[in-house]
């Protein structure tokens, strides 16, 4: 059971237009018409506001990548514990505080920065975690790193009935903004991605904390999961490492990847699961943009309603990475889905891979 979420959110709110704004004016005049070519994506993105770890002054200067990694390593440790602290004290979910020793296993997912020993391992040491935790960092899964962190989980859990598992995503995508940088990908991603962590708590079935969490709400159980990599696709999204840092991939075929390969993978789950999609409450997708989830819809034939809080999270928030999926999945866990109605969660990540998960709510 997914008993509770908790966020971590960044201080500095910037609109959609302060952003065109600061990418119209940032770079050399030389490249302006190439830049005001691209700035319409901006408009086009149904982003009205995003949150950074740092300010407007940081992204309009050049930076070391050992600064921005330093900056990382900090950043990340702040929202990542303050997304924890809010997931095991969340009144709205649950009828008292888990406390950190009840976590057995710790599952920390970010693709935006470089840590060794990780970050989990700091947090361990900021707050009163037993030293016998299970630990599972896991890099590089950039925007599927939630839905496969909550995997994951499932698995362990499943083998271990009477353990809980937290589970974390930290992504600060903003540090790894090159100013310099004059590709579509870099222009693009500066139009759809934000900072953003959020913490989840699973119970297993045998875990002593089931009675924290509220019966006033339903909860998600994970009843099934399933993970497809693409081979020969590395060029369709991630990271290239430079002196500067990592510069954003993000191909334009991303929507025809979800009309083609992402179909048949959600086809094929739903059917070996004896269901379409008409037997599906809501899906839980990671936002990667306007267009990903315009395509997911069309695949599906489904409406936008059942996508309601993936457009919400994208427009109030922007493209968080691995985080994402959480937000989307707290905003439905708040709205109360009916007892035994079934939703599937969904991103898409590097490689070029899909991570899919059966949920089924139930009353406490």
């Amino acid at each position: 059971m997914i008993g509770s979420i908790g966020l971590g959110i960044p201080p500095h709110n910037m609109s959609q237009q302060s952003v065109k704004s600061i990418i119209s004016t940032i770079f050399d005049k030389s490249a302006s018409r190439m830049i005001n070519r691209l700035l319409p994506v901006f408009d086009n993105a149904q982003i009205d506001n995003r949150q950074f770890v740092v300010d407007e002054e940081w992204l309009r200067n050049n930076h070391t990548f050992a600064e921005k990694n330093d900056l990382y390593h900090h950043y990340a440790q702040t929202y990542s514990l303050k997304a924890i602290d809010a997931c095991l004290t969340n009144e709205h979910l649950l009828n008292e505080p888990v406390p950190y020793e009840a976590i057995d296993m710790i599952i920390f997912v970010s693709s935006t920065g470089i840590a060794t020993p990780s970050i989990d391992t700091y947090m361990m040491s900021e707050r009163p975690f037993r030293e016998d935790v299970v630990r599972m960092p896991l890099w590089g899964l950039g925007c599927a790193g939630g839905a496969i962190g909550l995997s994951r989980a499932f698995d362990w859990i499943k083998a271990h009935p009477d353990k809980n598992v937290l589970l974390v995503c930290c992504e600060l995508c903003s540090l790894t903004f090159q100013k310099d940088d004059l590709s579509k990908s870099n222009i693009v991603g500066s139009a759809l991605f934000g900072d953003g962590a959020a913490a989840a708590l699973l119970l297993g079935e045998d875990s002593n904390w089931r009675s924290a969490i509220k019966c006033s709400k339903t909860k998600p159980r994970i009843i099934q999961t399933s993970s497809a990599t693409k081979k020969h696709t590395h060029s369709v999204m991630g990271w290239n490492i430079t002196d500067r840092g990592m510069e954003v991939v993000f191909a334009k075929s991303i929507p025809a990847q979800v009309r083609t390969f992402w179909k048949k993978h959600i086809e094929t789950f739903l059917a070996n699961l004896q269901l379409s999609p008409h037997n599906i409450h809501s899906f839980i997708a990671h936002p990667g943009g306007r267009k990903v989830l315009e395509a997911m819809e069309t695949v599906l034939q489904a409406p936008p309603s059942k996508f309601l809080y993936a457009h919400r999270v994208l427009r109030d928030h922007g493209n968080m990475s691995s985080a994402t999926v959480l937000y989307v999945l707290y905003e439905w866990m708040k709205d109360n889905v009916p007892e035994k109605m079934l939703s599937v969660v969904s991103a898409l990540g590097p490689g070029f891979s899909s991570e899919l998960l059966l949920l089924e709510w139930n009353e406490h």
